[in-house]
C-alpha cells in the first residue's frame, strides 16, 4: 500500500469525484477513507468516526457484515464472473431471482431484471415500462410524469426524471417528454399551506391535470420515491403515494417506486411503496442489495407486467437492454448473503426504533438552534434544513454548512450535507447510543457554526 504522503498528494489530482466540482476537490482535498469496522471508518491520519451517511444509504448492516464478506470470496473462487445474457445464466443469479420473489411477493412483484446499480435500475424501469405499452398496442404511450427534489440516477433517463436543476442544467437538452408535479414538501411549496395532506390533494390535482393536458394515452409511467432521499428527506402525507397509485390505475398509467434508497427496511417498513400501502408496477432496487460490498442492482416487475412481457409473440417481446455485469454472479452471492442477514437481523424493525429516536434528537436540536428551519425524516433516513433567517425560509451560507460537518467529522461523526440540509442515514444496525453520538455531533456543530447562538 503506498505510503500516506502519497496519497495526501495524489488526493483529487488524477480522479475526479462524482457529484463535485474537480477545482474544489484540489482545493479543498476530500477526506480519505481507509478502513471500516462496525458502523465506523476511519480516515488516512487515523481517525475514527461513526459513519451516520451509511456509506452512501447503503451499508444497511455495517463494514464487518462477515456472512456478506465470505460469499464474495467463495464466490470467486468457484466462478468470478460470467454473462447472463441469452443463452447463458448462473446458479446464484437463478437462486436470488427466487428469493428476491419471496421477498417482495407481497408488493406484487415477482420478477427480476438484474442491473449494475440503482442508475441502471431507473434506466431499465423506464425503457420496460414503454416497452409494456408497446406490446399492448399502445406505442404512443411515451412520456414520464416525475416530482420535483426527485432524484433517480444519472444515466440520461434518470437525468431527464430527476427533479433538482443541479443534476440536468449542465446537460441539457435531455429527454423530451418527462412532466415534473410539485414535491410533496411540507416546508416549501407552492400551495400556501403546511398541511402535509392538502399539498398531497394539490398535486394530486396537479396530476390530474397534467394528464388532460398531455393525454393519458401518451404517459406511459409516473417515477416516485415513497420517500424523497436525496432530494433532502421530503417525507410525503401517509395518502400521497396511494393517491398517485390510484390516479395511475385510473388512466392506465404504470406506477415506478424508485426504491434504491427505501427498500430493504431504511423507513422502517421492508420497502417505501408497502409502508405507504402500495403495490408499484416497477420497483428500483440497488445499494443495499448487497450491502454496498459490491455494485448490484436489480428492478422487481409486477405480475402484469411479466403475463404480458411472456404472452408476447415476436420481436415486440424481446428485451433489447442489459448490461455486462447484469446478474453479476459475485454480486448475486453478496446479495443472497446480504438478504438473509437483513431478515435475520429483522433491520426494519431497528430502523423504525431508531429512528423515532434521532428524530425526537434532532427536533430538540431544532429547539435550540435558531439556524435549523426544519427537520423532517421517517426510519433512519431524517434531514435537517439549515436557514439563515426562520421567518424568510432563506438557506443558510455555505461555509456555514460547511462549518457544521467540519465539527461534526472533528467530534467524531461523519455526516453529510447537500445544499443547506444536513442529511443522517446510518447503518440500520446501529445503537441507541449510536444515536446519542449522531446527535450530539450534530449539536456541536450547530454551535460552531452559529458561535453558540
Amino acid at each position: 500500500m503506498r505510503e500516506t504522503n502519497f496519497l495526501t498528494e495524489n488526493n483529487a489530482r488524477h480522479m475526479w469525484h462524482p457529484m463535485a466540482h474537480p477545482a474544489e476537490m484540489q482545493t479543498n482535498p476530500p477526506h480519505i477513507i481507509q478502513a471500516a469496522e462496525g458502523v465506523e471508518v476511519t480516515d488516512v491520519n487515523g481517525k475514527t468516526l461513526l459513519d451516520a451517511v451509511g456509506g452512501l444509504w447503503n451499508v444497511n448492516l455495517g463494514y464487518s457484515c462477515e456472512p456478506v464478506k465470505q460469499a464474495i470470496r467463495d464466490q470467486l473462487d468457484a466462478l468470478p464472473y460470467y454473462s447472463a445474457f441469452r443463452g447463458t445464466s448462473t446458479d446464484k443469479a437463478i437462486e436470488l431471482s427466487y428469493e428476491l420473489s419471496e421477498w417482495f411477493k407481497e408488493d406484487g412483484l415477482t420478477r427480476a431484471f438484474f442491473t449494475s446499480g440503482g442508475s441502471d435500475s431507473v434506466e431499465t424501469a423506464l425503457r420496460l415500462a414503454r416497452q409494456y405499452h408497446k406490446i399492448n398496442g399502445q406505442p404512443e404511450r411515451t412520456k414520464f410524469v416525475a416530482l420535483k427534489k426527485g432524484y433517480h440516477g444519472t444515466h440520461f433517463g434518470g437525468a431527464s426524471v430527476n427533479g433538482n436543476a443541479n443534476f440536468r442544467r449542465n446537460y441539457e437538452p435531455l429527454l423530451p417528454g418527462v412532466f415534473h408535479l410539485a414535491a410533496p414538501y411540507e416546508y416549501r411549496n407552492p400551495f400556501n399551506t403546511s398541511d402535509p395532506a392538502e399539498i398531497a390533494q394539490a398535486i394530486a390535482r396537479q396530476f390530474e391535470d397534467e394528464i388532460a393536458f398531455q393525454g393519458a394515452d401518451t404517459i406511459a409511467a409516473m417515477i416516485m420515491e415513497p420517500v424523497l432521499g436525496s432530494g433532502g428527506v421530503i417525507v410525503p402525507h401517509e395518502t400521497f403515494m396511494p393517491l398517485m397509485r390510484g390516479i395511475c390505475d385510473r388512466h392506465g398509467i404504470l406506477l415506478i417506486a424508485d426504491e434504491v434508497i427505501t427498500a430493504f427496511g431504511r423507513t422502517g417498513a421492508w420497502t417505501g411503496s408497502r409502508g405507504w400501502g402500495v403495490k408499484p408496477d416497477f420497483m428500483c432496487a440497488a445499494k443495499a442489495i448487497t450491502n454496498g460490498y459490491f455494485p448490484f442492482g436489480a428492478v422487481m416487475i409486477a405480475d402484469k407486467i411479466a403475463t404480458a412481457f411472456e404472452n408476447s409473440k415476436g420481436a415486440i417481446g424481446s428485451i433489447g437492454h442489459g448490461y455486462t455485469y447484469s446478474g453479476h454472479p459475485v454480486g448475486a452471492a453478496a446479495a443472497l448473503a446480504t438478504l438473509k442477514e437483513t431478515s435475520r437481523l429483522n433491520v426494519a424493525a431497528n430502523a423504525a426504533a431508531r429512528g423515532d429516536e434521532l428524530l425526537a434528537g434532532l427536533q430538540a436540536l431544532m429547539d435550540t438552534h435558531e439556524l435549523v428551519g426544519d427537520v423532517r425524516g421517517r426510519g433512519l433516513m431524517c434531514a435537517l434544513e439549515l436557514v439563515s433567517d426562520r421567518k424568510t425560509k432563506a438557506g443558510a451560507a455555505k461555509d456555514v454548512v460547511q462549518k457544521v460537518f467540519d465539527t461534526a467529522y472533528a467530534e467524531g461523526v461523519m455526516i453529510r450535507t447537500s445544499g443547506c440540509n444536513v442529511i443522517i442515514s446510518p447503518p440500520l444496525v446501529v445503537t441507541a447510543k449510536d444515536v446519542s453520538r449522531i446527535v450530539s455531533a450534530v449539536d456541536a456543530g450547530l454551535h460552531a457554526a452559529t458561535g453558540g447562538k
